[in-house]
């Protein structure tokens, strides 16, 4: 597996060389307040979770929660001054407001634990470009398979460190980094120590991605995260036109995880294939996705919630140990029926062969689990409420008791978001 990895890595090299830009970045930069540009989101969330079949969320807990709040952010980022290394700037703030839950009723991670009912957050990061190549230094936003931020909340997830991206050849990206805190999603201070959602003492990043054509894509990374793990990940992502309705694409993703003795120790491997048709408004996905290994793949404690860029990932991610999963789904695309901006999904994920464990002695080998998932989404066109959208998914997961034991309970669960974003500059 090693030697296909960096044998498509030295590929896409080797086919980048010839086609460096005719132009550098830097070299077009208009300026530090020219290319500035900052744009707000306003967002709403309702979330609902509700526990099945006797499950609770602790001994004085019932199983129900339910959670209703909105949020402000502003994102801006300075143009580069001119010159052969240019300078700029990047400023982020958000602040979250509770509209409605209650003690009884918390439970899905909206809002602070020990910080009140309320919370603001600011940071920034500096940033320097020589020719296609940008070295930024703060709080930044990741969205590497092997560092994600999550965005299913009211706000962002974010990390502090250093990241260099080079675009030097094109569609071919390359970037490495370290960070050593983060922010969570409902945590107004960097924490490296320890947050709701896990600690990070320090994380590691390097890979890249190219693309050959319009069609066929590939990604190789790298990340080592302090007390944990070290991980890699590849994916090869190929589109086939058949007509010019229709088409056949496959997004293969795998992860080869080495886990740390503070952690448990093992290994893991997780892969998924995924074949999409798409015909027209409509398209239909099957996928397949496997964990081997001593353990399932763990993620969201230091390397971001979002870093699982799998086929079966839902509610469920479909990750625990020795877990196969099928995932059979539908889109459409309303535009076709003069509804521009509508689309629907839906999807039914089936597992088996889940291994089960307590204090690391087998106690289960069949477990099993399957959710019923559906999305529908809406953005306006036009008009004074353009980009404004309403996105409403909901999920019902069960599983035996060899799964719901160690993992997720039966839930059935509801999320409602509504975004309005502006772009100011």
């Amino acid at each position: 597996m090693r030697v296909m990895k960096w044998s498509v890595i030295a590929l896409a090299v080797a086919a980048g060389t010839s086609q460096m830009a005719v132009a550098s970045e830097q070299s077009e930069s208009k300026g530090f307040v020219e290319d500035s540009t900052l744009s707000l989101l306003a967002r709403s969330m309702y979330y609902n979770r509700d526990a099945r079949n006797g499950a609770s969320r602790g001994a004085k807990e019932n199983g129900y929660s339910e959670e209703w709040g909105a949020s402000a952010r502003a994102l801006f980022e300075s143009g580069f001054t001119q010159g052969t290394v240019g300078f700029g700037v990047n400023a982020y703030a958000g602040a979250l407001w509770q509209l409605d839950t209650g003690g009884g009723r918390r439970g899905v991670g909206m809002f602070p634990e020990n910080e009140g009912k309320d919370l603001t957050i600011a940071n920034a990061a500096v940033k320097a470009r020589f020719s296609s190549t940008t070295l930024t230094y703060g709080s930044q936003l990741p969205a590497l398979p092997v560092l994600a931020y999550d965005d299913g909340r009211l706000l962002p997830e974010t990390f502090e460190g250093t990241m260099i991206t080079s675009k030097e050849i094109e569609g071919l990206e390359l970037n490495a980094g370290r960070f050593t805190a983060f922010n969570s999603m409902r945590q107004s201070g960097r924490d490296s120590g320890g947050s709701p959602e896990g600690s990070l003492k320090s994380i590691d990043v390097i890979g890249g991605s190219y693309a050959f054509n319009e069609d066929l894509s590939a990604a190789l990374y790298y990340s080592d995260l302090e007390d944990q793990y070290k991980r890699k990940y590849a994916n090869l992502n190929y589109n086939l036109p058949l007509t010019e309705e229709q088409a056949l694409g496959f997004d293969f993703n795998i992860y080869k995880s080495d886990y740390n003795r503070q952690v448990g120790g093992g290994d893991n491997t997780i892969w998924s294939l995924a074949a999409k048709y798409s015909v027209g408004a409509h398209a239909f996905i099957l996928a397949h996705q496997r964990n081997t290994g001593s353990q399932g793949f763990n993620y969201g404690n230091g390397d971001g919630g979002g870093a699982i860029f799998v086929a079966n990932s839902f509610l469920s991610d479909f990750n625990l140990e020795d877990e196969r999963s099928w995932q059979a789904s539908y889109e459409l695309d309303f535009a076709t029926f003069g509804v521009p901006g509508l689309s629907f999904k839906t999807a039914y994920i089936w597992a088996d062969n889940i291994t089960s464990r307590e204090d690391g002695v087998i106690t289960n080998t069949n477990g099993k689990e399957h959710e019923f998932f559906n999305q529908v989404k809406y953005t306006v066109q036009s008009g004074a409420a353009k980009d404004l959208s309403f996105r409403l998914r909901a999920s019902v997961l069960r599983a035996n008791s060899a799964v719901s034991d160690v993992n997720i309970d039966d839930t059935n669960e509801v999320r409602f978001y509504v975004n309005y974003p502006l772009s100011v500059l």
